[in-house]
């Protein structure tokens, strides 16, 4: 795991933890934060190659709407307030089922792009089904929170390259 992601903002370089990113978007979806960090450290790792990214450069699309993935990206590249990050369902790769569907993530650089699906064992069923849950009890919002965090902790816990698998490509002109 990386200490931090590094990215350039017109020359200056910038640092973000992911403790960064968690007081950014508040204690509600650390999964959500934890997902995004991972990654950008992916994402960041094979797009920078041995150097910093121009964080305004960056475009994020991914089938994933939760608000700690949205958060997480905008802290890092800005990309939400600049219209450089949308939710695109037609991601979304049903083939590898409900849990996993939505945890697919493109980020583009310089009309390069690295397409990221997350790895089994990151995200567990229970979490996927109570979080779609519509009349969730106390007791159900208890439990999701603790799965939250477990979730958190599993992927943070591991190095950006067994969490994320990812594939290269070129954007479209």
């Amino acid at each position: 795991m990386t200490d931090s992601l590094i990215v350039t903002d017109h020359g200056m370089t910038l640092d973000f933890t992911y403790e960064d990113a968690l007081r950014y978007h508040g204690p509600q979806a650390p999964g959500g934060v934890a997902h995004a960090y991972k990654v950008l450290e992916r994402a960041l790792g094979v797009l920078g190659g041995e150097g910093s990214v121009e964080r305004r450069e960056l475009v994020v699309t991914t089938a994933h709407g939760g608000p700690g993935v949205r958060d997480a990206f905008e802290l890092v590249t800005r990309a939400v307030t600049e219209g450089r990050y949308a939710v695109d369902s037609s991601l979304a790769r049903p083939e590898r089922g409900n849990t996993l569907a939505l945890y697919v993530f493109r980020v583009g650089y310089r009309g390069a792009s690295a397409t990221l699906t997350v790895r089994e064992g990151f995200v567990v069923d229970e979490l996927i089904t109570l979080s779609r849950k519509t009349d969730r009890t106390a007791e159900d919002e208890s439990r999701l929170t603790v799965l939250k965090q477990e979730m958190a902790d599993r992927v943070m816990s591991s190095p950006a390259e067994s969490v994320y698998d990812v594939e290269i490509g070129t954007l479209p002109a």
